[in-house]
């Protein structure tokens, strides 16, 4: 099932068509996804909360905070937990105000702040669909990177025909489906013909058969970036070590491996026909120079392990590197974080460097967030605020593509 987990918030504005998005939830449960309902006081009056609640097994979610509690409902958090926002139906007074950033609500203010793909599903009149200042907010909303789902041809009060009516639900439902399985790019498709390679997750270097040196990386962060790579039209080798996580958009080749030997030889494989390289993989930087055939015993009171060091990855990719590939590096960092990061970027010949420091709450392994630095070769170093690993992801390839086009150029 394509969309088996995915996060989705699905907004109601006020509509008529409001009662098609009872319709719509039910199939996108039906699917397997997690669905939050946000809706508009307008939308209240087409449709009962009770009845998406009913269907979505969640509480509506339309106000800041509740009356009785005081409990708040932070559209930032809602904006980091979705894998997708999709507004159906969204009236036009909704779209104008998220085309000019007025947020007096909860769902226009999660719009804001929400950096997963956005799809709205416009719907109301023919005469309103058509007027100048409603296209043109559409057009605004599809130039920020919404993706608009077009309202069916329907038969209108008036006897004629045409655009009005918002998309049936089936057939919504079949494009977010298309978008998550890859036949549907997201807005620009920048990356189009071009290959990528990304190395993700931890490496395990075995001691003995049962017993291996590994460290808490999850994966998500190699993930995400191999995803949004796809979303905007790249073929990606994904190299990934052992994690609980997998992908299902068809541009991922995902190649599993387990130890950093695997991993340095699949991406030198694989780097020389690709456009360029992005490694997030903690990569193990030791491992144990004599591997045991059979299970070290127990009954010893001290065990002694002689290590000694992996190769390095991206020094390796970047001696082969060409003038026309890029090539982007990971730091993790405790401790002068900035200068160190900056010696590796020169040492190991990347465009830029993404840093992490375990001193920023927040970030580093085991959790759904991160903070990141991004430097480059002049030392030109950009500070990113604490977001989920989607939009750092997000971030990072709108990087790749700015240095894609001026390699190019």
């Amino acid at each position: 099932m394509i969309l088996k987990n995915k996060k989705i918030i699905l907004g109601l504005t006020g509509s008529i068509a409001a009662y098609k998005s009872a319709y719509l939830l039910r199939f996108l449960v039906k699917e397997g996804a997690d669905v939050q309902v946000l809706m508009t006081r307008a939308a209240k009056e087409f449709i009962s909360p009770v009845t998406m609640s009913a269907l979505s097994g969640k509480p509506v979610l339309g106000s800041f905070f509740e009356t009785t509690d005081g409990t708040w409902h932070s559209h930032v958090d809602l904006g980091m937990w979705a894998d997708l926002m999709l507004i159906a139906p969204a009236s036009a007074n909704s779209m104008a105000k998220m085309a000019s950033a007025i947020c007096d609500n909860l769902l226009l203010t999660t719009y804001l702040s929400a950096k997963c793909p956005v799809f709205i599903a416009p719907a109301m009149d023919l005469d309103m669909y058509r007027h100048p200042a409603n296209l043109k907010n559409i057009e605004t909303l599809a130039n920020y990177g919404a993706q608009i789902i077009e309202p069916g041809v329907g038969e209108l009060a008036s006897g004629l025909h045409g655009k009005g009516r918002m998309e049936e639900p089936e057939s919504i439902v079949e494009k977010v489906k298309a978008f998550f399985s890859g036949q549907m790019e997201m807005a620009g498709g920048e990356l189009k013909g071009q290959k990528f390679l990304v190395n993700a997750g931890p490496t395990y270097e075995k001691i003995d058969p049962v017993r291996y040196i590994g460290n808490y990386s999850s994966g998500k962060m190699g993930f995400h970036i191999a995803e949004v790579l796809a979303e905007k039209g790249a073929e990606v080798t994904l190299v990934s070590g052992p994690v609980n996580i997998k992908t299902e958009h068809p541009r991922i080749q995902v190649l599993p491996v387990l130890s950093a030997k695997e991993m340095n030889e699949a991406c030198l494989k694989h780097y020389p026909s690709c456009h360029g390289a992005i490694l997030c993989a903690a990569v193990a930087d030791y491992t144990p120079k004599v591997k045991a055939d059979n299970k070290i015993k127990s009954n010893n009171p001290e065990l002694n392990l002689t290590l000694k060091a992996t190769e390095d990855i991206a020094q390796n990719l970047g001696k082969i590197k060409t003038k026309t590939q890029l090539l982007v590096g990971f730091a993790l960092e405790t401790d002068n974080a900035i200068q160190n990061a900056a010696k590796k970027l020169a040492k190991k010949n990347l465009d830029f460097i993404v840093l992490n420091s375990l001193e920023n709450p927040g970030a580093g392994f085991g959790v759904d967030t991160n903070q990141v630095t991004i430097i480059d070769k002049n030392n030109k170093a950009k500070e990113f605020a604490l977001k989920s690993k989607r939009q750092v992801a997000e971030d990072i390839v709108d990087t790749v593509i700015s240095f894609s086009i001026s390699k190019s150029t």
